[in-house]
């Protein structure tokens, strides 16, 4: 039996139905095999496209943003300066807060205009003045209207200092946000710790008043008759 030969039997991919018919009297087997190999290549591409074009439409997970470096928290030199320099206990809570609030007033206009790394460095060092004063009346004598009086105003000004942070937060991206969010906490903190101390003093001593207002007098020892 005569073998046919197939290396040169190629069929093309597109052909008119004469060129089909023509091509199919001449070498009918020939044509067969050409058309066979034809079709696997066809099926072999298929199952490597469709895969790779499901895998290109399946949703990707979005990357997990990167945090910022945290804020560096330090008071300047010239704002050390100027604490010290302060006459007395409450020109010095004056100047510090007065720092930190314009720390904070400049942290706001370069969030507005999108410099989120100065606005972090401010963040930073508004905790820094914050802390710096909490520590400042950490020292003083407790048991004190001077002190209470200090901590009433130090409370007066981070009730005013939450909102602004927290709006500054909101429009903050999450990198970033991440480290307002703590100084938020810290000043939320900070103002139950003035709380705290302006009041607990008066608590404790208007229930001292009350429980010894409460306590009952000793009774008297019975005179003894003297005896005829």
């Amino acid at each position: 039996m005569k073998r046919l030969p197939i290396a040169n039997c190629q069929l093309p991919i597109f052909l008119e139905a004469n060129d089909v018919a023509r091509m199919s009297s001449r070498d009918p087997i020939g044509n067969c095999q050409s058309a066979i190999r034809w079709l696997l290549m066809l099926l072999l591409v298929g199952f490597v496209y469709v895969p790779s074009v499901s895998a290109q439409e399946a949703p990707q997970p979005s990357p997990t943003p990167l945090t910022a470096p945290p804020p560096i928290k330090i008071v300047s030199k010239e704002e050390r300066l100027q604490i010290d320099q302060a006459g007395d206990s409450k020109a010095r809570l004056r100047v510090t807060i007065d720092l930190a609030a314009g720390h904070l007033t400049r942290a706001e206009q370069f969030t507005s205009q999108g410099n989120f790394d100065s606005a972090a460095h401010e963040v930073g060092s508004y905790h820094a003045l914050i802390e710096d004063a909490l520590e400042f009346l950490a020292t003083m004598k407790r048991d004190s209207n001077k002190t209470r009086d200090l901590y009433k105003r130090l409370e007066l000004s981070l009730r005013a200092h939450g909102p602004r942070l927290t709006t500054m937060r909101r429009t903050t991206p999450l990198e970033y946000a991440v480290w307002i969010k703590k100084v938020e906490e810290f000043a939320r903190e900070g103002r139950t710790e003035a709380l705290n101390s302006f009041y607990g003093h008066t608590v404790v001593r208007d229930r001292e008043k009350s429980d010894k207002r409460n306590e009952k007098p000793p009774n008297p020892s019975p005179t003894p008759t003297p005896k005829e």
